[in-house]
């Protein structure tokens, strides 16, 4: 099994490469690929050193799958490049999530769509991830109608140079800037740029991704998405409206039997799940789990995830896993 890491010098490169080696991902072939500047260097895996490639290069050395994170232009125009030369590209950025050709794959909720035509597939955005995780069983048995979302997500998803702008605020020491204010002690209600709609890309994509994994239109999403100083995952404040009446221990129990999802819900002792114990960890954690006393049918949870394992490196590990064992590569 020849596998390809596009983007294998970024912070979600380096990631995969870290979940490959800990799940013992059987790879023949190792092929680290990222941008010119970066060919030639050399990258350790497990015990081993493979020198970077260039795109071309990895193109033509056929890969049997190519695991992208080298951001929605690159993936755009060499994506095709790799599948048209055989290779199953599984791609982390957001080129080609909306594409109605194009799977989008969380592979405890919708892998088995997957075939051996898919030779593009789709890992959705990190904050999409973590929530659909939760919702697809709940939408299985009480149909939702309604989803409010608050995020509070880690400056580690908008890369090295965000987590750089942390760290020099925290030591006072003046630097380049990955947002256009100081993170240090502050929340910035902006992840991504805005859209016409007044919404940024980051809220919308909760709307249309969550909608497409679940394979329902009619489900009504709104988010607000808010950049905070953390450095461990991502943090959300759900809020769910049911077709159906529930009972919380239900809901409970449901999510304790969920592939992926870990509930830590205690309030007697304070066990909540934290960004600070969800890094480094590939599981979705869930807690606060309460009725919302204002209205019928309604839910609130709180659900955090490492956005760099399960919320990319991890997901997009387990799609390609999951097509070896179905014999689809």
């Amino acid at each position: 099994m020849r596998i390809a890491v596009v983007g294998a010098t970024g912070m979600v490169g380096e990631v995969m490469l870290k979940v490959l080696a800990e799940r013992n991902f059987p790879i023949t072939e190792l092929i680290p690929v990222a941008s010119e500047r970066s060919v030639g260097k050399e990258i350790d895996f497990k015990g081993k050193k493979y020198k970077v490639v260039g795109m071309q290069t990895a193109v033509d050395m056929k890969a049997d799958i190519a695991l992208f994170s080298a951001g929605g232009d690159t993936s755009l125009e060499w994506a095709p490049k790799f599948a048209a030369a055989g290779t199953t590209v599984i791609d982390n950025s957001s080129a080609w999530r909306m594409d109605p050709t194009k799977k989008l794959v969380v592979p405890e909720i919708n892998a088995t769509e997957l075939t051996k035509e898919d030779k593009i597939i789709a890992n959705p955005n990190c904050s999409t991830i973590q929530m659909v995780l939760v919702l697809a069983p709940l939408h299985k048995k009480y149909n939702i109608k309604r989803v409010i979302v608050s995020t509070y997500q880690s400056i580690t998803g908008t890369g090295v140079k965000a987590v750089q702008q942390l760290e020099n605020e925290y030591a006072g020491v003046k630097g380049e800037m990955a947002y256009k204010y100081p993170i240090h002690r502050n929340a910035i209600p902006q992840c991504d740029s805005f859209e016409e709609n007044g919404y940024t890309k980051e809220e919308m994509k909760l709307v249309r991704e969550t909608q497409k994994i679940l394979g329902d239109k009619t489900i009504a999403v709104t988010a607000t998405a808010v950049r905070v100083p953390i450095v461990g995952g991502h943090s959300e404040a759900v809020n769910v409206e049911f077709t159906n009446e529930f009972e919380v221990s239900d809901i409970q129990n449901l999510l304790h039997h969920t592939d992926g999802v870990v509930v830590q819900d205690n309030n007697d002792t304070y066990t909540y799940p934290m960004p600070i114990y969800a890094q480094g960890k590939d599981d979705v954690f869930v807690g606060r789990i309460r009725r919302d006393e204002s209205q019928p049918k309604t839910l609130n949870m709180w659900i955090v995830a490492d956005n760099l394992r399960k919320g990319a490196a991890t997901n997009t590990v387990q799609i390609a896993e999951y097509l070896i064992a179905s014999k689809l590569v």
